[in-house]
């Protein structure tokens, strides 16, 4: 060890005589760790909430959608055999067709956007309430019961005043013409499967009948809405979608997910840069504190410094003993912090349920968020940031305080000793 960081841990020591300067010393470590921890946890947070609202809508919506400008599609066969060579990251194409109705039941009315899809579509890895936990596709896609079947969201349910089993009436913004004048087109639907969790997407606005239903139900035989297109991840997205634009040219639309939702998605990231940027203040704040706290020892070890200067020590050694010292408050602070962080970020559902029970206070809301507990996923890439942030400024804290240190002249520091 070198003599220089001897000096500087003898430094954080304080004698009887100095201790308010120790004192600073640990509100500054203090303030470091509180900043770096608050920094990790509203990171970890925006992110959970971030990758929950892109589950959400990836939980319904497709990942490359492709749909003809101004009709339907006629030839979707086609059009899915030439979507799946388009790319290696195509696992799936499915058509569907989709049309805006109202459901009636019970004297009530609830607007959603009727889908008519096909067996094995990724919404039924959701779970579903049915009747005796019967599989939902068996009973949606069933051709012997009286009356077609439909999946509705619990939102919607719970408007409706229906449970499963029940019969509501679908009504399309189509109308048949008769002698008394224009009648709307209404049909009867069994209520198959309910969407377990409330909020979400796909739970307010949208229900599911199979996609042959749909075709007859809407008046569209071998016509389809567009095709749904799945690849192996959604970073993959925009990627195929490009791909798919040479093959479809107008009036085929090709769009991702990210053009669908994106600007939504784009407003949680720029959230969290503007969180991460006020919440550095608070790191900022705390160098200020080691600032003080190096000046004032600087002011108070100005013989020490004369000594040294004296015996030999270089400018450069001088200031190598302030940076250091500078140093390992921040490493300490951002060490403890880091720490701390981890600890509230990784445990924040149940301590936000420990406060809820124990304050008797709601603070998650789950029916809201449609989120199953409260999110907070831990980026190592979003740790690093903070890290290198925190030391980063804890040092530029050092630089004016050792600076000063080391441009000390020896003999003005001993002429009136």
């Amino acid at each position: 060890m070198g003599y220089e960081w001897f000096v500087s841990l003898r430094y954080l020591r304080a004698k009887r005589k100095q201790t308010f300067i120790s004192v600073i010393s640990f509100i500054s470590i203090a303030g470091v760790t509180l900043g770096v921890a608050a920094l990790i946890v509203v990171l970890a947070v925006m992110t959970g909430f971030h990758d929950g609202v892109r589950q959400q809508i990836l939980g319904n919506i497709p990942h490359v959608l492709v749909q003809k400008h101004g009709s339907e599609i006629s030839d979707y066969p086609g059009v899915i055999e030439k979507a799946k060579a388009t790319s290696p990251y195509i696992l799936s194409a499915a058509p569907f067709v989709s049309k805006e109705a109202m459901l009636l039941a019970r004297g009530n009315v609830a607007a959603v956007n009727v889908k008519g899809i096909q067996q094995g579509n990724k919404i039924f890895s959701q779970k579903f309430l049915t009747v005796d936990d019967r599989d939902v596709q068996d009973l949606l896609f069933s051709q012997d019961s009286a009356l077609p079947g439909i999946v509705i969201g619990l939102d919607t349910a719970t408007t409706l005043g229906v449970a499963v089993g029940d019969r509501i009436n679908v009504i399309p913004p189509m109308f048949t013409i008769t002698p008394f004048g224009m009648i709307p087109k209404m049909k009867p639907f069994e209520v198959v499967g309910i969407f377990r969790h409330r909020g979400g997407f796909m739970d307010t606005y949208f229900a599911y009948i199979s996609l042959g239903q749909a075709q007859k139900f809407f008046d569209t035989p071998d016509q389809v809405s567009g095709v749904e297109i799945e690849v192996d991840s959604f970073d993959h997205a925009p990627e195929v979608a490009s791909a798919l634009r040479k093959v479809f040219s107008y009036p085929f639309v090709v769009r991702s997910w990210q053009e669908l939702f994106g600007s939504f998605l784009s407003a949680l990231k720029l959230e969290k840069l503007g969180l991460f940027i006020v919440l550095g203040i608070i790191v900022l704040v705390a160098a200020f504190n080691i600032a003080t706290t190096l000046i004032m020892v600087v002011m108070e070890k100005h013989k020490d410094i004369a000594v040294l200067r004296a015996m030999g020590a270089t400018s450069r050694s001088i200031m190598k003993i302030f940076v250091l010292e500078g140093f390992i408050v921040g490493t300490v602070g951002t060490g403890l912090g880091t720490l701390l962080g981890l600890f509230l970020a990784k445990n924040a559902d149940p301590i936000i349920k420990w406060c809820e029970y124990t304050f008797k206070v709601k603070i998650f809301d789950q029916a809201v968020y449609g989120m199953e507990k409260f999110p907070s996923v831990v980026n190592a890439s979003d740790v690093l940031s903070v890290v290198v942030v925190a030391m980063t400024i804890s040092l530029l804290a050092t630089i004016y305080p050792a600076w000063r240190a080391a441009r000390m002249d020896p003999a003005e520091a001993l002429r009136y000793e």
